[in-house]
């Protein structure tokens, strides 16, 4: 795995990047060895963020983590990525023994020699809600969001008839979601 190791506000030392390369060596077994990973290190009054991105077969693999430690940061990151890919490389094997041949391309893309993946499901639903969904505008379902201390709310467009999905930003702000067919 090739590092490439960013600053923003701040000066990257020799030591910063051995201690950042340290870290990612963690989990540089799951990535086949031409990935690059890149790591952008960013501070704001005293909040140092760590964000990873590493390109894969057409896919991202990406944490984001604030923390007032540096270190501590890239140590949550490290851990966020490492479950994504184990969850993504259960994903792939599913699918493979699923559909045969037709996935098995993309599979051995991100094959590299690992410890056995837990046999564990992949995601567990616990509740499953039903509720109507009423049409409005996105200023009337962020309403209905907030009302329901939600992060996000499904609805249907009054002026289009589709389904949206409004939802709260990390800033603050918000977001809609509109599907393209």
């Amino acid at each position: 795995m090739v590092y490439n190791i960013i600053g923003k506000n701040i000066d990257v030392w020799d030591k910063t990047k051995e201690s950042v390369e340290r870290k990612m060596d963690r989990i540089e077994k799951l990535f086949p060895q031409d990935v690059v990973a890149t790591i952008t290190l960013s501070l704001e009054k005293l909040v140092s963020t760590v964000e990873v991105t590493i390109p894969m077969n057409k896919r991202l693999i990406r944490a984001e983590v604030s923390d007032s430690d540096m270190l501590a940061a890239m140590d949550k990151a490290v851990d966020i990525l490492e479950s994504q890919i184990v969850r993504y490389k259960k994903r792939m094997r599913t699918r493979v023994r699923q559909n045969g041949e037709s996935q098995m391309e993309e599979y051995r893309a991100i094959l590299v020699p690992e410890t056995s993946l837990d046999e564990e499901p992949l995601f567990k639903i616990e509740k499953v809600k039903h509720f109507e969904v009423k049409p409005m505008d996105a200023e009337e379902a962020v309403m209905e969001m907030e009302l329901i201390g939600h992060s996000f709310f499904v609805f249907r467009n009054g002026e289009t008839d589709e389904l949206n999905v409004v939802y709260k930003r990390k800033n603050g702000s918000y977001g809609l979601i509109e599907p393209e067919f």
